[in-house]
């Protein structure tokens, strides 16, 4: 299993009425604990993209267990539990400072050859940084 944790704080701009972080904040902090886990792999998806692959996401699902505010930091842990192959699932929790869960929740994403457009399988160097974890 491979676990990455990204800090970020809530910005006045990402609260609703009611003084919360919106919930349709959470799919873009989903993207920042993801793209901060691959770069501490060693991977960014611009390299990805450079080399003819694109990441698009297939399916997101959330669970709300409190709320985030205003100026509250956030703690995201992002956790990878399979090896990649044509898709790679992405699991979530959050966490504020007082190290209360916020919400949790996945994301699955499909490899995609941007010249065909089609699924294609997890590149060779992508799965190289993968082999030093334990994963299903």
């Amino acid at each position: 299993m491979f676990i990455s944790k990204t800090k970020i704080r809530v910005r006045y701009a990402e609260t609703d009425k009611m003084g919360y972080a919106y919930y349709g904040n959470y799919a873009q902090y989903y993207e920042v604990g993801r793209v901060e886990a691959l770069r501490f792999l060693g991977m960014s998806y611009q390299k990805l993209e450079n080399s003819g692959i694109m990441m698009p996401v297939i399916q997101m699902t959330m669970n709300f267990k409190n709320p985030a505010f205003y100026d509250d930091e956030l703690i995201i842990k992002t956790i990878i539990k399979e090896k990649p192959d044509v898709r790679m699932k992405f699991y979530y929790e959050i966490y504020n400072d007082n190290n209360i869960l916020i919400n949790y929740g996945e994301t699955i994403l499909v490899f995609v050859n941007q010249a065909t457009m089609k699924p294609c399988h997890c590149p060779e160097d992508f799965q190289e940084l993968f082999k030093r974890f334990d994963l299903e």
